[in-house]
């Protein structure tokens, strides 16, 4: 089995356990690559991001959860499963310790740890005429933002579903923020908004700060899209996918998010959902 290893930036513990983990999966037939371009351990081949996921039948993350939004970007759109060791804080999709790893890959192996699809959200920009200028895929969440100045903008937000376009609200906010189940832990949750079961197949729209007591979350079917627009000009407004990727917004564009065909797959561990937020927020 081709066992790549995505290690979070600037870790030496990562540097230190890719080591161990790429010696143990030789010893038993296996073959483990390093994702990126550093070498990390003498003997292990590195694969360019690029190529990770055709090259790969597991990708194995060191690091936390921005690591592993990281390597959803990689590898998701080719169904490659993805096991999380938490070298980060939280934690809440890097769910394996270091010192489970070996044995949570011996299981991995064997085809006895199971696995779960999350829904991710494909986020598209147009121009004025239509046309697709860029499109991404998010894990965690689409957030529309001017984070370069402390002021408000203005956004049009409206939901498409069997054709019919329908207003939701006209936001005054510090922005929005549009998530997937998986990420209404994340930045969705810091700014209010639900708390929303992975098995939901549904959209989170939360205003960040909004300049109105009556705005709140709105969870929107998976079967609808939402066309985001700023409803007033506005400088250095951003579109962020994940945290990972930006581009600024330019006054004529519209932003369509829509769910995404392909999911990411996960390796599940035995620990329900609950048991996970309870552990890492002290929740309920």
């Amino acid at each position: 089995m081709r066992v790549g290893l995505l290690l979070k930036r600037d870790k030496p513990e990562a540097i230190e356990l890719a080591g161990e983990l790429g010696a143990y999966l030789e010893s038993r037939g296996h073959q483990p690559f390093v994702v990126g371009t550093q070498v990390v351990a003498p003997g292990l081949p590195v694969v360019p991001e690029a190529e990770a996921g055709g090259r790969l039948d597991v990708l194995v993350v060191l690091g936390g959860d921005g690591t592993l939004l990281r390597g959803s970007a990689l590898v998701a759109d080719h169904g490659v499963p993805i096991l999380g060791v938490n070298l980060g804080h939280l934690g809440f999709l890097t769910a394996i310790a270091p010192f489970d790893a070996k044995a949570a890959l011996d299981r991995v192996l064997a085809g006895e740890l199971p696995t779960e699809e999350r829904m991710r959200l494909r986020c598209a920009l147009y121009d004025a005429d239509g046309t697709e200028r860029v499109a991404r895929v998010a894990a965690n969440d689409v957030v529309v933002s001017q984070g370069a100045l402390a002021r408000l903008i203005e956004l049009d937000v409206r939901l498409v579903k069997d054709g019919e376009e329908t207003l939701i609200a006209r936001y005054r906010a510090d922005g929005l923020i549009v998530a997937t189940p998986t990420g209404s832990t994340a930045y969705n949750l810091a700014a209010g908004g639900p708390i929303v079961t992975p098995a939901v197949q549904a959209m989170v729209v939360t205003p960040i700060c909004s300049h109105a007591l009556t705005n709140r979350p709105v969870v929107a079917p998976a079967t609808s899209r939402l066309r985001v627009r700023l409803a007033q000009p506005a400088e250095a407004v951003t579109v962020t996918i994940d945290g990972q990727w930006g581009t600024t917004l330019d006054a004529a564009d519209v932003v369509e998010i829509a769910v995404s065909p392909r999911p990411l797959v996960l390796f599940r561990t035995s620990e329900s959902y609950f048991d996970v937020l309870r552990r890492k927020l002290r929740w309920g």
